[in-house]
């Protein structure tokens, strides 16, 4: 079996992109992989965040990991800053990195562009992001395909340690999305859907209700033209949601394009909705049945202690490796 490593920041709702490109693939990597699941909660702290929602946010994660088919007797549910490894060997790791690399990394110069300063977590942040894969002796990382650079990092720290210290990190593989799979923002398909756009209707969260859910997509970008059909490059608005149709109710794009064929966009639109408030209702069922439960807390902590079980030992060789320690 391999071993496979992913997490989610605990900052706001999940959306249907996060879904669609990471948790799903969570859940059908967890049959037949030993699976590592963590809520990221160290890597929110690169903006200031309100202690009382952090909380929040980390246990509506945890539940939406539940709720979406994750089983904690398959996978290892866990919150990040409990074990503290992760910090440990993000240290470890930022002595061997270096500025001009990082200085390099795309989300960086998205999120710092315009300022003179940025906080420093937010440049050393995909070290913490290796340290979280490297500490797992991780195989398989599932992830969306923005995130490719922050694999290749992990991939280059993890062999440049090996180089100097001899074999001491597993060297991980990215699985990524298949193209066409991304979900883009409703109000600008040229971008990605994001948990932090300005406009709500940008997207659509796990738990928004159907009439969130029906304003959002009937709002949704589109075009002139008035027909329904895949163009990447020419029509972004209608693949986006022929994508997310497709995704939600498992026909083929060239089905749907078949099905519409003659019908407007308002039709259209209409479907996706009852399409998308149908897939998504179990899972937010599951989500309020479970959200204020004991059972919750104590996944969380028995994940943990799992977790570091893991990450002890990695931390262990690593210090010989490096001379730390008596």
């Amino acid at each position: 079996m391999k071993r496979v490593f992913s997490g989610v920041q605990p900052t706001g709702n999940i959306h249907i992109g996060n879904y669609l490109g990471a948790l799903k693939q969570f859940v059908e990597l967890q049959e037949e992989n030993d699976c590592i699941y963590c809520i990221v909660d160290m890597h929110s702290l690169t903006l200031p965040q309100d202690p009382k929602l952090l909380r929040k946010n980390i246990l509506d994660v945890a539940a939406l990991y539940l709720a979406v088919g994750l089983d904690p007797e398959n996978s290892i549910i866990f919150v990040q800053s409990d074990v503290p490894g992760h910090a440990e060997l993000a240290w470890i790791l930022t002595c061997n990195s270096y500025t001009g690399e990082l200085s390099r990394m795309t989300q960086f110069k998205q999120k710092s562009k315009g300022s003179e300063s940025a906080p420093t977590g937010l440049f050393t942040y995909p070290i913490l992001m290796a340290a979280d894969i490297l500490l797992y002796d991780t195989d398989v990382v599932p992830v969306g395909n923005d995130q490719k650079q922050h694999i290749e990092i992990t991939r280059d720290l993890a062999l440049r340690v090996n180089n100097r210290c001899g074999e001491t990190f597993v060297v991980p593989e990215g699985r990524f999305l298949k193209a066409g799979a991304r979900i883009m923002s409703l109000d600008d398909p040229t971008s990605k859907m994001s948990k932090s756009a300005e406009n709500v209707h940008s997207r659509i969260s796990l738990l928004d209700d159907a009439n969130k859910i029906k304003k959002s997509i009937m709002k949704s970008t589109t075009d002139s033209e008035g027909s329904i059909r895949f163009d990447i490059e020419n029509k972004p608005g209608i693949s986006n949601l022929l994508n997310i149709y497709s995704a939600f109710s498992g026909m083929d794009i060239k089905e749907i394009e078949k099905k519409y064929e003659g019908c407007g966009y308002g039709t259209f639109k209409k479907d996706l909705v009852e399409v998308v408030v149908e897939a998504i209702s179990p899972i937010q069922q599951r989500f309020h049945e479970i959200r204020n439960s004991s059972e919750l807390v104590s996944i969380l902590k028995d994940g943990g202690q799992r977790a570091n079980a893991i990450a002890e030992k990695t931390m262990k060789r690593v210090k010989d490796v490096f001379g730390l320690g008596i």
